[in-house]
């Protein structure tokens, strides 16, 4: 078996034993561990993502480098049987944040650097959140897919608890509230499923159709599901499952269970499938986050340290977005055609909401928190499209966002480094005394308001090509929407600009405040280290979006034939079967 998937995550896992069993006072041993754990990590994503081919990934067939042991199997009697594999994968849905998780998790080990007080415990929380987004990415068990989830949330709290800024407690505490709400939603969800969805093969072995010198093909499976249909397999020999894949195909709900789309079932006047839908998309939407559970962000990047605003910037809230492709949509394809056009306007609201707010903010670190918002919103327009232009834009814009948005926190890093101040009213012309620093501005800049060129023009581009197609293509969004969304990009170079005028240009200037205690030096080699890669890859993706667009749009192809064909049936279905 390939256990590169597992290496993945239990490296830096590992990793954080190895830490704490070095003396605190080997600061410079302790990050070299970090950095080495993280390098490994970038070469292993990097071979996966040139390893891979595009190919099917909905069924649990078509994944690859699949890594499938039983975890955790109880008999509950009269009720069947309780079954947890340790299942990953990859697929087109989630190789490009592999990859870019790999990469992202390097940049935040060297930009940490800069932490001096309680290195030891920085790093091992450090390694123990960058392992578990890695998991979240990887698993295909919704439980153990929970179990990274809800492990992000321990070392994120804590990351910004200590070693924020003057509110860190505030934030933190705000921002664990935030997404233990999430969380609980989702939980909800997941044990409906857990009740409602069996494991064919799992079930099949049970029931004695499989022996120990047979092996499982289509036929074997597709008897057990016809079984199933028609009430003929006892509770008692039924294996509840987890498995993501298993929750994909309708055929493997039970009968009459809760969330059977013929169900009938009802809270109050609402099917209690698109109550389920509304759940689980709420607690993802936390963690993406969209307008209006997104207050929590400002505060916890404004106060967090520089690395872990790049993490919770770049990985963070792209499990929020990777969600949706892999959990939400694909095992409620009904709900998400019947709330395709309240989501498509939700994501427009967050974008141009978002931009707004953006352009109000005073402090540089506000307003690049605010700009991930609006962007978050163009991932939720091209997936709620539901246009092949529109999901790979969706996907790209993740990617894209996730280079981009850890060299406009790195920025901000470097102008509070040398003087203890994120206001953009407190400097002028700093383009005189830091030209290479004001270059590297200039890129991130102009990368996240969509120059053409550059990473992020291809991803709205295709998001928008992907709205506006969807009148006509998939019917689910009207083209005005695609015209509004368009208004958050305006938005975005107004901000973009007018803070690169205020702060680089003119005649230089420093606020008389600061003028004591500020240093504007031009970039470390550190610093040149952590930029000129961003800086290449973003506009390596920009010239050659097919890099990932290759590996991707396949899955991508599949992924919306599911939500559209299964989506149509199954509404109708929902719809029929309400009292």
């Amino acid at each position: 078996m390939n256990f590169i998937l597992s290496s993945l995550i239990f490296i830096p896992l590992a990793s954080v034993l190895l830490i704490l069993a070095l003396p605190a006072r080997s600061v410079r041993l302790i990050r070299s561990v970090v950095c080495g754990v993280t390098f490994v990590e970038l070469l292993l994503a990097v071979l996966l993502f040139f390893e891979f081919w595009s190919g099917p990934g909905l069924g649990s067939s078509g994944y690859q480098f699949v890594e499938k042991v039983k975890w955790i199997s109880l008999s509950l009697n009269s009720l069947g049987y309780l079954q947890i594999n340790y299942f990953l994968g990859v697929d087109g849905l989630s190789i490009s944040m592999v990859l870019l998780t790999g990469i992202i998790g390097l940049v935040g080990a060297i930009s940490s650097f800069s932490i001096t007080k309680s290195v030891k415990g920085y790093f091992a929380l450090y390694l123990l959140l960058l392992g578990s987004i890695m998991g979240c990415f990887l698993a295909l068990d919704l439980f153990l897919f929970y179990l990274f989830f809800e492990f992000m949330l321990l070392p994120m709290y804590f990351l910004i608890g200590i070693w924020g800024g003057p509110r860190r407690e505030y934030a933190a505490i705000k921002f664990f509230i935030y997404t233990l709400i999430g969380s609980i939603f989702i939980l909800i969800v997941i044990i409906g499923l857990y009740t409602s969805v069996i494991d064919p093969e799992a079930t099949a072995w049970q029931t004695g159709a499989l022996s120990k010198n047979m092996s499982v093909d289509a036929e074997i499976i597709s008897r057990v599901q016809q079984l199933l249909a028609a009430g003929k397999l006892p509770s008692n020999v039924l294996v509840h499952s987890f498995s993501i894949p298993d929750m994909v195909s309708p055929q493997n709900f039970i009968p009459d269970s809760l969330l059977h789309v013929t169900s009938g079932k009802m809270l109050g006047s609402v099917p209690i499938r698109f109550v389920a839908f509304l759940l689980i998309f709420a607690g993802f939407a936390i963690k993406m986050p969209l307008v209006p559970v997104h207050t929590w962000l400002p505060d916890a990047h404004v106060e967090a340290p520089t690395p872990i605003s790049v993490i919770l910037a770049s990985l963070l809230l792209k499990v929020g977005g990777y969600g949706l492709f892999r959990i939400v949509y694909p095992i409620f394809p009904d709900a998400a055609v019947y709330f395709s056009f309240f989501l498509g306007l939700l994501g427009v609201i967050t974008i141009i909401y978002g931009a707004l707010c953006a352009l109000a903010m005073s402090d540089l670190k506000k307003l690049i928190a605010y700009s991930s918002v609006s962007h978050m919103g163009f991932v939720l327009l091209g997936l709620a499209a539901l246009t092949s232009e529109g999901a790979n834009g969706a996907i790209y814009q993740m990617f894209s966002h996730g280079l981009i948005s850890a060299m406009l926190f790195l920025v901000v890093g470097v102008i509070y480094d040398r003087s203890g101040s994120r206001s953009i009213v407190c400097f002028r012309g700093l383009a005189d005394v830091m030209p290479a620093f004001t270059t590297v501005v200039i890129i991130a800049f102009f990368a996240s308001l969509g120059l053409p060129g550059l990473a992020g023009f291809i991803a709205e581009l295709l998001v928008l090509l992907g709205a506006f197609a969807s009148a006509s293509t998939s019917g689910m969004l009207p083209r005005w929407l695609a015209i509004a969304a368009m208004s958050g990009m305006l938005l975005g170079a107004a901000y973009y600009l007018w803070a690169l005028q205020r702060m680089f240009f003119g005649k230089h200037w420093i606020h008389p405040e600061l003028r004591e205690r500020t240093k504007l030096t031009d970039l470390t080699l550190r610093e040149y280290g952590l930029f000129i890669p961003l800086a290449i890859l973003v506009i390596v993706f920009g010239i050659f979006p097919s890099i990932l667009l290759g590996k991707i749009n396949l899955d991508v192809s599949l992924f919306l034939e599911h939500v559209l064909t299964q989506g149509s049936t199954q509404l109708q279905q929902v719809l029929k079967s309400m009292p």
